[in-house]
């Protein structure tokens, strides 16, 4: 995994902005459209059980973002864009990243419990990986797995805070981060060739073999 991003990091703090503000979005237009109001009581309430802003977040960073962006996106994601596309790739990767979640609906104290697997809102919770996985590779191919361990961060953390569990409110969080996801990999130009997304060469092969492997399609 490619650590040393330089100034690519400075796309960090705008991703996170991002992957949060999808989340708000959301949760303000379920509102608007007649769901689950928006508030903050039952975060704050969250937060004051861990022991403060920052366990909560040392934990929201731990369990999800650090735990799975080395494996998901630091590793098996830049091998996949080697040979297709970043929204194949993402979505592929989504697919999977979906079925690993599902034991954890049958784990007693999981949010994927709580939600339950056979309900409106376990179906949400599942789609939503799918545009999570295509936002998480876009801020891995801009800032590397850095990045995308603080869009995953931004993401889960904000709907923690938020409660977001009423169907209602995940399919309007899932709609938003669709539109964002299409516009932002609508709008950047396709390249599998940045140092951060290149394979290891092997012992046996040249650097020219290992360009020849990675080279775009089409």
């Amino acid at each position: 995994m490619k650590f040393r991003q330089g100034v690519r990091l400075l796309w960090v703090l705008p991703l996170l902005v991002l992957a949060s503000g999808s989340v708000v979005a959301g949760a303000f237009l379920a509102d608007f459209l007649g769901g689950t109001a928006v508030s903050l009581t039952e975060g704050r309430e969250l937060i004051s059980t861990v022991g403060g802003i920052v366990p909560f977040l040392v934990s929201m960073v731990i369990v999800g973002p650090l735990s799975e962006e080395p494996g998901w996106r630091g590793t098996a994601y830049p091998r996949l864009r080697g040979s297709m596309g970043r929204v194949r790739a993402g979505l592929l990767l989504g697919a999977v990243w979906a079925v690993w979640h599902l034991p954890l609906f049958f784990i007693g104290g999981t949010v994927q419990a709580e939600l339950g697997l056979m309900s409106w809102s376990g179906l949400m919770f599942s789609l939503s990986v799918f545009p999570v996985a295509l936002l998480t590779g876009y801020a891995y191919e801009r800032a590397g797995v850095v990045a995308s361990v603080v869009v995953h961060l931004g993401f889960n953390a904000t709907m923690a805070v938020l409660t977001v569990e009423s169907p209602l409110t995940q399919a309007c969080v899932l709609g938003v981060q669709v539109a964002l996801a299409g516009t932002l990999l609508a709008t950047w130009r396709d390249r599998r060739t940045g140092p951060h997304l290149q394979m290891a060469p092997q012992p046996d092969r040249d650097d020219a073999d290992v360009s020849r492997r990675i080279a775009p399609v089409g």
